[in-house]
């Protein structure tokens, strides 16, 4: 594992690897005044560029979908990477060579990961060509009889390992690429001998469709390779549990639609999509996983709790059943709603298109049912239902499920839908649900208070908090909030150590108050200089609330001109002036109801507050006045 990468050094990869350089590699940028930048945004579907990058502050963020922050969460998303990933990649372009602790294991080479991709891609290319030749004839003809011509060939990148033994390792050499290079990169074998050999192979890509790997199909049955199916083994790029097959076609389609659908080949990624079902991806080598949910959860935003699905398609035999409830307990890992889409022929989507056509494929993902109704199917059918311990013991056993179901508003209906299937009175199943749900939160573990982990090494994995919900920038009631808030963020320096007298009791909205926190999170671990804006967004608690403050850092201030101390302090004291007033308010509808004979001392305690809080009113008025004359 790679040692974590120093400090210095990934602030000199944020400093150096240009925001505007960077996003304008992968985004047409224009010039929207006021030193800002605009574009369509690359994370959402839109006509109208909402999606702004602001240079100055090293900052990008999309008013349209909400996503935001610098130039290294800008390659994680894009690219699907690690944040330890993005870091080395940005230090390969700009030409920075890492340093890494010497306590944290092995560290990689510079430029390393740069030089394993050319290789790949060179190789990629190799393979493509080798298709063409007369020895791929067994490779064209397994790809024709699946329904697969030659344009398809080439949209999916399909080559053929030549039969040779080193004819990649040469060519590869002779492109300047050194052995140590190409066994590191899983292209060659230890011995010298191509890693894949006679074989019908498929490029396996990133979301920023760099070829990082290779998975290869059986042909011939002199092979002696005894698998029929073969992917590269472990590498610096590849790590299998990590990868998903189609992703760089379907990254764009998946965040677009908020839906992915999982098959279980090469073949059926590619039949998948020349039927229009272009959200399609599959496990590489190896069954689909919790790392493989976190990456679709990713792509598909993490924004709302109910937003997006995630397709499985099984057969619809034992193997399938057994596989629909091995990703139902690691379904919490995905915030999308989950379905099964199962053929009743048994055919997967390859030659389900191949015998009924394009139209069957796009109609089986369709024709989906929820994950949970499929898996609680299942579990009643092993239970005799004719009898009346049998129906309890079904009940007993489905009832988890249904309690499980994260959209509170269908647990009514799946429990009537359980009634229904057990022919039992539907209060008896709702009252065993919620008992079922009981139990469940019992057992459920405590939240953990662990420090994150290195952010050098891997970003911390935080979920959006589903009570936090962003305020309306357009709401005239929190105007002030929000260009308070906005001043904390980009002008912190102007500040007063006490942020002016500012508590969170000052800001009504939750997320504003939220920002305030992070505020004092980060005040806790330095003055507000250099990279503020990065400590705030460390000490956030959510993705939301680290969406909000880019929001905020990026947005223009309403001034013109430069922010002045006494434009700082009408806002800060106007904010306290209603915060004042709304205590007022309350404290007067309390002395109102409050009987001054009966509680004397009690009454005459809050008038005296009540005296204390017109006075402060007064002169915070006052202040936020005389701040603007």
């Amino acid at each position: 594992m790679a040692g974590r990468i120093n400090d210095d050094d990934i602030a000199t990869v944020r400093e150096r690897a240009r925001i505007d350089e960077v996003i304008g590699s992968y985004v047409a940028l224009r010039n929207a005044g006021g030193g800002s930048l605009k574009g369509l945004c690359p994370f959402h579907d839109e006509k109208t560029p909402s999606f702004q990058v602001t240079p100055s502050r090293g900052f990008y963020y999309c008013f349209g979908c909400g996503e935001g922050g610098d130039v290294i969460t800008f390659m994680q998303k894009i690219d699907n990477l690690s944040f330890a990933e993005s870091i080395e990649r940005l230090a390969d372009r700009v030409g920075i060579q890492l340093r890494y602790t010497e306590d944290s294991g092995p560290r990689p080479e510079p430029g390393l990961r740069s030089r394993l991709m050319e290789a790949h891609r060179a190789a990629a290319e190799f393979f493509a060509e080798q298709l063409a030749t007369p020895d791929a004839l067994a490779g064209r003809q397994f790809l024709a009889q699946r329904g697969f011509d030659r344009a398809a060939a080439e949209l999916f990148g399909v080559g053929f390992a030549p039969r040779g033994g080193r004819v990649l390792a040469q060519h590869l050499r002779g492109r300047g690429f050194s052995d140590k290079e190409l066994v590191t990169g899983g292209l060659v074998r230890e011995a010298g001998y191509d890693f894949f050999q006679s074989r019908l192979l498929w490029p396996i890509r990133d979301s920023g469709k760099q070829v990082i790997g290779f998975g290869a199909r059986k042909l011939f049955d002199d092979d002696r390779m005894p698998a029929k199916y073969l992917n590269t083994p472990e590498t610096p790029l590849y790590k299998k549990s990590h990868v998903l097959y189609g992703l760089d076609l379907a990254r764009k389609p998946i965040g677009h639609k908020s839906q992915a659908v999982v098959v279980e080949g090469y073949t059926d990624v590619m039949a998948a999509h020349l039927s229009g079902v272009d959200t399609a991806v599959a496990s590489c080598g190896t069954a689909f996983g919790d790392d493989h949910a976190r990456l679709l959860r990713r792509l598909m935003g993490d924004h709302d709790a109910f937003h997006g699905e995630v397709i499985f398609t099984f057969d619809g035999d034992a193997a399938g059943q057994a596989a629909a409830l091995k990703v139902f307990s690691g379904d919490q890992n995905f915030l999308a709603q989950t379905y099964v889409a199962i053929e009743p022929t048994g055919l997967d989507p390859c030659d389900l298109r191949l015998q009924h056509g394009e139209a069957a494929v796009r109609e089986l993902v369709a024709r989906r049912v929820p994950l949970y109704r499929f898996v609680m199917t299942n579990v009643l059918t092993q239970h005799d239902l004719d009898r009346a311990d049998g129906r309890l013991a079904a009940l007993r056993a489905a009832a988890p499920l249904v309690a499980s179901i994260r959209d509170a508003s269908l647990v009514t209906g799946y429990a009537r839908e359980l009634a229904g299937l057990l022919g039992m009175d539907v209060e008896e199943v709702r009252g065993e649900v919620v008992r079922a749900a009981n139990r469940s939160s019992r057992r459920a573990p405590e939240p953990s208070t662990a420090p994150a982990s290195d952010p050098a090494s891997e970003q911390p994995e935080r979920r959006p908090a589903p009570e936090a919900r962003l305020p309306d920038p357009h709401d005239r009631l929190l105007a002030l909030e929000r260009a308070t808030t906005k001043l904390l963020i980009q002008v912190p320096g102007l500040f007063p150590p006490d942020w002016d007298g500012l508590t969170v009791a000052d800001f009504t909205h939750p997320a504003y108050a939220a920002v305030f926190t992070a505020v004092e999170k980060a005040t806790a671990e330095g003055d507000a200089a250099g990279d503020w804006v990065h400590r705030m967004t460390a000490a956030a608690e959510h993705e939301q609330l680290r969406s909000l403050i880019v929001s905020l850092a990026v947005e223009p201030l309403p001034v013109q001109g430069e922010v002045t101390s006494r434009f700082l302090v009408a806002h800060t004291a106007g904010l306290q002036l209603l915060t004042v007033m709304r205590a007022i308010s309350d404290l007067k509808s309390k002395l109102q109801r409050t009987n001054p004979v009966e509680a004397q001392q009690k009454y005459n305690q809050m008038f005296s507050e009540l005296v204390v809080l017109e006075a402060r009113r007064k002169q915070l008025q006052v202040r936020s006045i005389g701040a603007l004359e």
